[in-house]
């Protein structure tokens, strides 16, 4: 009995030896994924734009582009800005977009692989425009039929993907090449359930609170005199395997869907009888945790970290490709208590005012800022570009003043 002790024993010793070992291999990696972003950074602004902004991209050279809400008629402009500048670095105007009907509503922009330029605009419906060396200044849009549209990324086929946004119904769809817009699959929405009646379409002058996502729901997504946040498909990435990630703003969570080698959702969807059909269950979310309240635009970089902008909190924070999630940098307090503004002017272009639309340029990471009245940014008639004050809406394009030890994941991605 003795020999068969001292054998279990020893057994025992062995295993416990291995789970150690593996914890301290844990560990050590775990503290070797945060040593790879930068420590305690800095923000400086690269440019005050004179509209509100949204979206922000870049190209092989170093410049970054973004676009403006102009007020109709007039057109909407594209800037570039060069992302090495002495800041404030000049706007240029490289092309614009159709502003005759409406507001235009400019949000995600991209290039292709040819040097296309595509800005997502939920104006008319929800249109997505394409700017080419020829024509840079179009007037009739690439896709229309996506209403709300915000994020858009290209995968590898070359097809361009977008989500729904503001409408809070969490559809994202595909667009091909020619223009073709297919509905792929939904994010579950925040809201569902009925009116106290049991309806689903909502009275005229009623305050719907519920229904968003149902499947026969014509609600809005927000209630009259309330400011709820229901984004839930936003920014959009893929990564090196193909799968597409989505920011969830409302949730503060990160979706990642897998496609079979024919183009088709391979996650599983149809969790819930009360959604359509198409959309995705709850394992499909990657991450969600409080410091991603607020995520907007996402972007990847060569490791597979997910970079993310998160506007609730005027804050930037990082999923490691494990699942971990690290805050980078979070506006200080000033002498009120807040995170909406500095304590001098000199020390607002060095805050954050609700980021929006991050991008990693080789080493180099910025962001846009839109400066929404919303959590942390308010009230927002504080800070550098003020919406409140003189001269109305304006937004921002800041960069950290440290390089990025993993460069950014060039797109698109092939």
């Amino acid at each position: 009995m003795k020999t068969i002790n001292g054998g279990i024993m020893r057994a025992f010793i062995a295993v416990l030896a291995g789970v150690l070992a593996g914890a301290q291999i844990t560990t050590a990696r775990a503290h070797n994924d945060g040593s790879q972003f930068p420590s305690n950074p800095s923000f400086t602004t690269l440019a005050v734009t004179p509209f509100a902004i949204e979206g922000l991209t870049g190209d092989a050279v170093g410049n970054l582009y973004t676009t403006g809400r102009a007020p109709a008629p007039a057109r909407c402009p594209v800037w570039q800005v060069f992302s090495g500048a002495t800041p404030p670095a000049t706007l240029i105007q490289v092309g614009s977009i159709d502003n005759s009907v409406g507001a235009c509503n400019p949000s995600g922009i991209t290039f292709d692989r040819d040097g296309n330029i595509y800005v997502a605009d939920a104006n008319q419906g929800g249109r997505v425009w394409k700017l080419t060396a020829s024509n840079m200044n179009p007037v009739s849009p690439f896709a229309t039929g996506v209403p709300g549209t915000n994020g858009l990324a290209f995968d590898g086929d070359g097809n361009l993907w977008t989500g729904d946004g503001t409408t809070g119904q969490g559809r994202v769809w595909k667009i091909t090449p020619a223009g073709m817009v297919t509905e792929m699959f939904r994010i579950q929405p925040m809201r569902n359930g009925t009116d106290s009646g049991g309806n689903i379409t909502a009275a005229a002058g009623a305050e719907p609170t519920q229904g968003v996502g149902r499947k026969a729901s014509t609600y809005p997504h927000t209630a009259a005199g309330g400011n709820p946040q229901d984004l839930v498909a936003n920014g959009l990435a893929f990564n090196r395997e193909g799968d597409l990630l989505i920011a969830d703003t409302a949730r503060g969570a990160i979706w990642k869907v897998e496609f079979d080698r024919h183009g088709r959702v391979k996650s599983r969807t149809g969790c819930d009888a009360t959604f359509t059909s198409n959309t995705l269950c709850l394992e499909n979310v990657f991450v969600v945790h409080p410091l991603l309240e607020g995520t907007d635009g996402i972007a990847l970089d060569r490791a597979g970290n997910v970079w993310s902008s998160a506007n609730e909190r005027n804050a930037i924070v990082v999923v490691t490709r494990e699942g971990r999630v690290v805050e980078i940098f979070r506006n200080p307090l000033n002498a009120d208590g807040l995170r909406n503004s500095a304590d001098d002017a000199a020390g607002n272009s060095h805050i954050l005012e609700l980021p929006t639309s991050p991008f990693l340029l080789g080493h180099k990471f910025c962001t846009a800022n839109s400066d929404g009245n919303r959590r942390d940014n308010s009230p927002n008639s504080a800070g550098e570009v003020n919406s409140g004050g003189p001269a109305g809406t304006r937004g921002k394009i800041s960069c950290m003043d440290q390089n990025l030890s993993i460069r950014g994941l060039p797109l698109p991605v092939h």
